[in-house]
């Protein structure tokens, strides 16, 4: 979203959506000159107080579409902890906090990050400060409630984002008590890929009266993702994998999948031996490991990034030419969360998927539910 000339149009205005004239300013300066769906859907809810279920995808500008809202009803001359955000991993918290002072950059807010990983006394001294937003993940911020180091008692806007993953994760009870330490009156949002049972019976519990948003139906490709797959043995998934690396003259980003942490290393160390610039990220790294790895990815040190699921949602690296299925996914909504890391907010990418001979039913669902809009390959290894 690369900023226009606003012409005659009002300098308060992001697009359609009225902001304050600092939020304006920040927005400029990020580049941002018209809102996504979401945040068309979202901003003026929330800006008027209502509680929503934002049914959205990674990439679709959901960080903004609840930081503008939370942003302005921050009192910055209050010295209390008054916005909450959890998220299921440590990158997402850093991502997040990232756009939220990028947007209050003109505005004298302090943000908090709170996650595993970071030495504690560290974030003890932050919250000292007492900052006006916390963004962490829950099981980090219940370790900070028990120490009495942060106090909820003055939240007056909650956010969950990512709900489904954190429930995935296993936070859904570290979900409930902190949300049940915040006022009851406070404003409370969340977003979600998917709406399983146990959401609903969250929102039914925490949040009052709220609107529903739905963009893209939560289980949709966009359509800047050519979607493509080849029916490759499995001995022979690394040759083909070396092939389509090779042939891609821009060299692009590339995100590649594998089921397991043990499949991650060793596809990242067989690339790295072949003269590919890859590295590996999964949940068995230390968080230092997972941000020097990260850094790299972003700054264009290393272009190919070898992952298991930890990547599919909450990692914000928006130029991502490829997404390749090394493994295939569990199912078409892991499907759908894999491929939607490329293809993001109006950019094309390409996925690609390898398909073996235990996927064929799994890629039937998936073609049938894709028709045209995915397309069989032939790789040169068997053209011979």
């Amino acid at each position: 979203m690369r900023a226009k000339k606003s012409g005659s149009r009002d300098p308060k205005y992001f697009g359609s959506i009225h902001v304050s004239t600092r939020i304006y300013r920040a927005l400029k300066r990020m580049g941002y000159s018209d809102p996504t769906p979401i945040q068309i859907e979202s901003i003026p809810k929330l800006s008027l107080g209502t509680d929503i279920v934002g049914k959205a995808q990674t990439g679709t500008g959901k960080t903004t579409a609840f930081s503008i809202p939370l942003i302005q009803k921050i009192d910055p001359t209050k010295t209390t902890t008054q916005g909450i955000v959890l998220v299921p991993t440590r990158e997402l918290a850093v991502q997040v906090t990232g756009e939220i002072k990028k947007l209050s950059q003109f505005l004298p807010i302090r943000t908090t990050t709170l996650y595993g990983g970071q030495p504690i006394i560290k974030q003890i001294e932050e919250l000292k400060k007492t900052p006006h937003i916390i963004v962490g993940t829950p099981g980090r911020i219940l370790d900070h409630l028990r120490r009495n180091t942060l106090r909820l008692d003055r939240i007056t806007f909650a956010i969950l984002d990512e709900a489904d993953q954190m429930l995935d994760i296993g936070f859904a009870d570290d979900m409930i008590k902190i949300l049940s330490l915040t006022p009851r009156n406070r404003q409370t949002a969340l977003f979600s890929a998917t709406i399983p049972p146990t959401i609903k019976r969250l929102i039914n519990r925490f949040l009052r009266n709220p609107q529903y948003i739905d963009v893209g139906n939560g289980i949709e490709a966009a359509d800047t993702v050519k979607q493509m797959y080849y029916e490759v043995a499995e001995q022979d998934k690394f040759k083909g994998l070396t092939e389509i690396l090779s042939s891609d003259a821009d060299a692009r980003k590339t995100l590649i999948f594998c089921r397991t942490q043990i499949g991650v290393d060793i596809l990242a160390r067989r690339l790295s031996k072949e003269n590919f610039n890859a590295n590996a990220i999964h949940g068995g790294l230390s968080q230092i490991q997972r941000d020097k790895v990260i850094s790299s990815y972003r700054l264009g040190k290393s272009q190919i990034l070898v992952a298991t699921n930890v990547a599919a949602r909450g990692l914000d690296i928006p130029d991502i030419g490829y997404v390749i299925n090394y493994n295939m996914p569990g199912n078409i909504e892991e499907y759908i969360h894999r491929i939607g890391r490329t293809g993001r907010i109006g950019n094309l990418g390409t996925s690609i998927t390898f398909v073996g001979e235990d996927d064929f039913e799994l890629m039937d669902l998936i073609k049938k539910k894709f028709e045209a809009n995915i397309e069989k390959g032939r790789l040169l290894l068997y053209q011979n």
